[in-house]
């Protein structure tokens, strides 16, 4: 069987190394997993010729949103965060899921959080879409949401509202300022460097979240993840997520648990090598 992950730029992923990895522990020697350079215009041809050899298709961006429509059938993730990052060929369609929901959902349970209050988002784009739904997977009522640019912020309301979710929307000068009250979980979903000042705010004032999750994954760590550590927060990373969306993908694809282990363990010789060039 053959599966394949799909963006633009592509060069950079580390799906191959997970994927494979697991296909190695679970005995799937017949299976394998590209990369492929796509783009919006692209992806509809690319999905409609596959044939019964394909398994399924791990989507980045900017392919989340645009793959939607390809679809026979979308998950209640999908559905309301408005992207899917997995599609599953079955005899009867094209099945589109959002896994990035569960990847946040179980980066958090393995480092032991709890059912948090107060919770801040820091970005508004498609992976701070999922992350709303995954704080209200773990229980929460909603959200602050800090953005530079308050005018792109649609598509997570639009997703606050499909879940029922409150939110706030919030300027980005909150992130400097220490009379801003700290959250019981931080999410952040901006680029490396982005949320530099939250980061010196927390070395300056030493008061932190419970628990805070980057989304970055390379470097690591982030100078957002180490000012939270040093100030006591419970840090869940940006490869932890990355790992338990593939785990996801790969049980949906294969119909067998996923090894997730070896996962971890292929996913950061594959970081420690690129660290090393």
């Amino acid at each position: 069987m053959k599966a394949a992950v799909l963006g633009k730029p592509i060069a950079h992923s580390l799906s191959p190394a997970l994927h494979r990895a697991a296909y190695a522990a679970l005995g799937l020697t017949d299976w394998t997993y590209d990369l492929v350079e796509c783009d919006e215009r692209g992806l509809a041809g690319y999905v409609a010729s596959r044939d019964p050899d394909w398994a399924g298709l791990s989507l980045t961006m900017p392919l989340k949103r645009t793959v939607l429509p390809l679809l026979d059938y979308a998950d209640h993730l999908a559905t309301a965060t408005g992207g899917a990052n997995t599609v599953v060929f079955r005899p009867e369609g094209r099945y589109g899921y959002n896994t990035d929901v569960q990847g946040i959902v179980d980066a958090f349970t393995e480092v032991g959080t709890l059912t948090p209050r107060a919770v801040t988002i820091i970005g508004a784009g498609a992976t701070a879409c999922s992350a709303l739904a995954a704080i209200g997977e773990l229980g929460a009522p909603g959200a602050d949401i800090v953005v530079r640019d308050p005018s792109r912020t649609a598509d997570l309301l639009a997703t606050a509202g499909r879940l029922a979710l409150h939110v706030r929307l919030r300027p980005w000068a909150d992130l400097a300022d220490p009379e801003v009250p700290v959250p019981d979980l931080l999410i952040s979903t901006v680029p490396a460097g982005a949320a530099d000042e939250y980061a010196q705010r927390l070395l300056v004032s030493q008061k932190a979240p419970a628990a805070l999750l980057d989304v970055v994954y390379h470097p690591w760590p982030t100078r957002l993840a180490e000012a939270a550590a040093a100030a006591g927060s419970i840090v869940a990373s940006g490869y932890s997520m990355l790992l338990h969306q593939a785990a996801a993908q790969v049980e949906l694809m294969t119909g067998k648990p996923a090894p997730v282990e070896a996962m971890r363990a292929a996913g950061l010789r594959e970081l420690a090598r690129r660290s090393a060039q």
